[in-house]
């Protein structure tokens, strides 16, 4: 957007909420985020708590352009369809959180988590793989938690069960310039998530030619079409996902999604399902595998009934207030 609003005006339109999760998820029970109503409709700031403000600013110039401008870029498609998102859950947990998602075909299943090893990765892409049949597609992700070798035993041990492709396997851009190159011969794509969106150079890993898809989040890019951007400058088939957004959060992904030129994938917009609760009417959820694509009507029960404890909120409305500076400082 072309002109900054003032943090009096943001935060006048600010609401703070903490919503529960059915599954604990990156280690946290309550998702919380705040809530802007700007001129153009809700919009969401919601970076995890552990990013500092220089990456957390980024994350509030997307919420502002959201919620205060339309998108320059028309929309393509108004349903897109999305995965299931599986968290790291014990066997007898899997159906019932799959569950929660309905008819989508594609599960993207969480591994390398802390404190796990291979045998149980194994043994959740095995037991997803027997629920969703052989015509289901399946992804894992790694969060960049392995290094190139051991990146190379999990594919290479778990492409028996047919993967669509890894998510970032190893951390670095040269890791993952590696894997590609060793793996080439197996069947699985490599896909880069936090090379991309907490990179300096969100275009390093597309000209290091180290994957084969990005998987790319409207809030860390800075919005809706900086991002379109940088998939075009890429050059590279894109999968818009979520950060466990609310609704507004899912509405603005859905929104980048539709304007693709492209969407040769099932986007990561389905997390709406692992909300046990959630601040819009309707909630952003998937029906029949997909989700639709317009922002998101709150729900003014909700925003009360969700409400951040008063600490929460003061912290949450003092770290807009440190990004907004960061953002007022930058040159435009």
């Amino acid at each position: 957007m072309d002109a900054l609003p003032t943090l009096d005006d943001v935060l006048g339109r600010a609401h703070v909420v903490s919503v529960p999760l059915t599954t604990r998820f990156r280690g946290v029970q309550h998702r919380e985020a705040v809530l802007l109503h700007g001129p153009a409709g809700w919009s969401e700031f919601a970076p995890f708590v552990e990013y500092g403000d220089a990456e957390a600013s980024t994350w509030l110039a997307a919420a502002l352009d959201y919620g205060w401008r339309e998108s320059s870029a028309p929309a393509l498609r108004s349903s897109i369809p999305v995965n299931a998102t599986l968290p790291a859950v014990p066997l007898e947990s899997i159906a019932s959180v799959l569950s929660r998602f309905g008819d989508c075909r594609t599960v993207k299943i969480k591994v390398a988590e802390p404190g796990e090893s291979r045998a149980d990765d194994i043994a959740r892409v095995r037991e997803t793989r027997r629920l969703i049949g052989a015509a289901g597609r399946i992804r894992l992700d790694a969060n960049g938690a392995w290094n190139v070798d051991e990146a190379e035993h999990a594919v290479r041990e778990l492409e028996q069960f047919d993967l669509e492709y890894v998510e970032q396997p190893c951390a670095t851009v040269p890791e993952l310039a590696e894997l590609r190159r060793r793996i080439r011969r197996i069947d699985v794509l490599v896909a880069a998530d936090e090379s991309v969106r907490k990179a300096a150079d969100p275009l390093a890993v597309a000209r290091a030619d180290a994957a084969d898809l990005l998987v790319i989040k409207a809030a860390p890019l800075g919005g809706v079409d900086r991002a379109l951007r940088i998939v075009a400058e890429a050059g590279l088939p894109a999968v818009v996902s979520s950060a466990l957004d609310t609704s507004v959060g899912l509405a603005m992904g859905a929104a980048l999604a539709a304007r693709l030129p492209s969407l040769d994938f099932d986007c990561g917009l389905g997390t709406g399902a692992l909300l046990a609760d959630d601040v819009a009417d309707p909630r952003v959820v998937p029906v029949d595998g997909a989700i639709g694509v317009g922002r998101a009507s709150l729900d003014e029960d909700a925003l009360a009934r969700l409400a951040a404890p008063s600490d929460r909120a003061a912290w949450w409305r003092e770290r807009l207030a440190r990004c907004h500076a960061v953002l007022a400082a930058a040159p435009r």
